[in-house]
């Protein structure tokens, strides 16, 4: 039973994605249209009779062509974008007062998938020097077929499904309902469905309001950034740990940069929360919808700039539309702290990761832009990474590829564009959606779960798989080899040598010396044991004084008792710079002391320098798992003793 829901959820998340895959990547097209709409039609910013004859013909014929190419393209590539756009023809003419959008996202992918069964039917079939003939008289003849199917059946059919839709609109608009659909949209969001209900559904019933009334409010159900604001503002004042440090960091890539999956990880990890996003929803669209809101296109993504940028210039739109979010993101903050300040437990690092494999999980593949939690906080490993195939000679371009080609990709492209340009080379580092990769990538990136997709897609290019967008050493190494002309093993050595010169001798020198082993010690409280341990941090030379403060602030954040009576007291991240070399203290205290409600009786307070922290926390997490290690450590009589148990295990 539970595969079978798995399997159900799974279809429908690639159906909804399938359908936003038509949409999103001519998001542009839309936003063009909406900026002469708003310029300059009568009401607009700048009426101009001539340039207002624009926005007619463009929401008519090239916004639904575009959709209709798009979804073609994505079935059976260029030959099925070509026949998708000229069955989309008929749909547009057969229905010429409505917005053909559903249209042309039925009659694209089927054209396509018709020409493509064609094609199998006829593959091998065709004498040599026939094909472009057969396939271009095929597509021709087959196309004109369909624009007629569409022109006398579809078109009138989705003509009227829209009208009966729209009217379903109006009707919860007259009845004060809307705001209820925020019980289906916001978890909808959260189960990854949050682009197949925006560009799939509301979108095209937008449209057809803007028709109408120039604006829909349609275009906020989804796209308003208040309740996941909200969400993240209660973990920047309530929270605890890694979801308090990184909370501000996602706040501004939910709400400027408008990409609004690094909230889920917040809402997964207390689903209560959901009721935070509904109710904050649900207050945004009753105020749209009280003081006449709405947009004249889709906002994508959902940044506070892209909203800004389609909201029609007459009247009180800009007021109402700020109004909403303002007022979504107060009452999702005011009902996210209440359940944060009641909730018992305290949000750990092993929560936030939790939630986001579990995020990753529903959404069938890596979060490059979740990951950026960990990130944020100086949590979690580099990451890993694979190559394949032949590295080109001369690289002219790279590409960043994820599922849309719009999110996580964009973000993986900018930041290697700037490593690109810091390294004075002149290489093109743009994104694409998989299913539209160009076919003069040389060098394809995509996340390991999605990279047999894009080796599917350019067999020929040299693909690069990392696990995290954001931070992966498969940047530096590409950059080295492309500069210098290294290859991957020689990349390694250099890493592995640049690494050696950052430390110096310190290699060669013990993290652990008996005059740092402090045994038969009792304190007041955990302040007084964590001052000790970090003094001696200080007197054995690995860290400056202020690193002592740090360590007392990293407490406060969080606890950092372990289990088993062990402590490991450490720095915050701005602490690494008071950090001189690697090493740690080890503080014995028999009788214990009190870390938040459990007893330590094992102190080690810990300085790591380029990443060796790692090696250091490893190295006590295997021995401390055992209680009988921890028993026998508590039991030494001497350093020297203890320095011995710790060597020998």
């Amino acid at each position: 039973m539970a595969q079978e829901r798995s399997s159900v959820k799974v279809k429908v998340q690639k159906f909804g994605n399938f359908l936003s895959s038509m949409v999103m990547p001519n998001i542009g097209a839309f936003i063009a249209w909406g900026l002469i709409t708003a310029l300059f039609i009568p009401t607009g910013f700048f009426p101009n009779e001539n340039f207002a004859s624009l926005v007619g013909p463009m929401i008519t014929y090239l916004l639904p062509l575009l959709i209709g190419y798009t979804g073609g393209k994505l079935v059976h590539d260029q030959r099925g974008g070509v026949i998708g756009a000229i069955a989309t023809m008929g749909v547009i003419v057969g229905a010429p007062d409505t917005p053909m959008f559903l249209g042309a996202m039925i009659m694209g992918p089927l054209a396509a998938w018709v020409i493509k069964q064609f094609d199998h039917l006829i593959e091998g079939k065709i004498r040599s020097g026939f094909e472009m003939l057969v396939n271009n008289f095929s597509a021709g003849i087959l196309g004109g077929a369909l624009a007629i199917f569409a022109y006398l059946g579809i078109g009138p059919a989705v003509s009227a499904l829209t009208q009966v839709l729209v009217a379903g609109v109006d009707w919860l608009l007259e009845t004060g309902l809307l705001p209820l659909t925020s019980i289906l949209i916001e978890p909808g969001k959260i189960l990854f469905l949050n682009n197949a209900i925006n560009h799939g559904i509301l979108t095209p019933l937008g449209l057809e309001q803007v028709q109408q009334a120039g604006r829909s409010v349609l275009f906020l159900l989804e796209a308003n950034p208040g309740p996941g604001l909200g969400v993240l503002l209660a973990f920047m004042f309530f929270g605890k740990g890694i979801a308090k440090q990184s909370a501000p960091g996602a706040v501004i890539i939910h709400f400027f940069g408008g990409i609004h999956e690094i909230y889920f990880p917040y809402v997964l990890m207390k689903p209560m929360l959901l009721l935070s996003v509904i109710l904050g929803g649900m207050s945004g669209v009753f105020t749209l919808v009280l003081m006449g809101g709405g947009l004249m296109a889709p906002a994508s993504p959902g940044s506070i700039f892209a909203i800004a940028a389609v909201t029609p210039p007459e009247g009180m739109a800009y007021v109402a539309n700020f109004t909403a979010i303002l007022v979504a993101a107060t009452v999702s903050f005011l009902i996210s702290a209440v359940i944060l300040k009641r909730s018992k437990d305290t949000a750990s690092d092993e929560d936030v990761e939790a939630a986001t494999k579990r995020m990753e999980e529903m959404k069938g593949k890596k979060s490059s832009v979740a990951g950026a939690l960990g990130a944020s906080a100086g949590a979690g490993a580099a990451g890993t990474a694979s190559a394949s195939g032949k590295f080109p000679d001369d690289v002219q371009k790279i590409v960043f590829a994820c599922d849309a080609g719009m999110g996580s990709s964009a973000m993986g492209a900018s930041l290697l564009s700037k490593k690109v340009k810091e390294a004075g080379m002149h290489i093109k580092v743009t994104n694409s959606a998989i299913s539209s990769i160009p076919a003069d990538s040389q060098i394809i990136i995509t996340q390991d779960k999605l990279t047999p997709r894009a080796k599917d897609k350019r067999p020929d290019a040299y693909h690069i798989s990392v696990d995290n967008f954001l931070s992966s050493p498969e940047y530096d190494r590409l950059i080295e080899r492309m500069k210098h002309g290294v290859t991957e093993e020689q990349s390694e050595l250099v890493d592995d040598s640049e690494a050696n010169a950052a430390t110096g001798d310190e290699g060669d020198a013990p993290l652990l010396t008996e005059d740092n082993i402090f045994i038969n010690k009792r304190f007041r409280n955990k302040e007084e044991a964590i001052r000790f341990a970090g003094d001696a941090l200080v007197k054995a030379g690995y860290v400056e004084p202020s690193y002592v403060d740090e360590m007392l602030k990293r407490e406060e954040i969080t606890t950092t008792y372990m289990g088993n009576d062990v402590a490991i007291p450490h720095g915050t991240e701005e602490a690494k710079k008071a950090v001189i070399k690697s090493g740690f203290t080890v503080v014995q205290v028999p009788d214990g002391v009190d870390f938040d409600g459990e007893k330590a009786k094992l102190i080690f307070a810990i300085a790591g320098k380029d990443g060796t922290h790692l090696e250091i926390l490893s190295g006590i997490a295997v021995i401390c798992a055992e209680q009988s290690n921890v028993d026998e450590l508590v039991a030494a009589k001497s350093s020297k003793e203890l320095l011995d148990i710790l060597n020998s295990k």
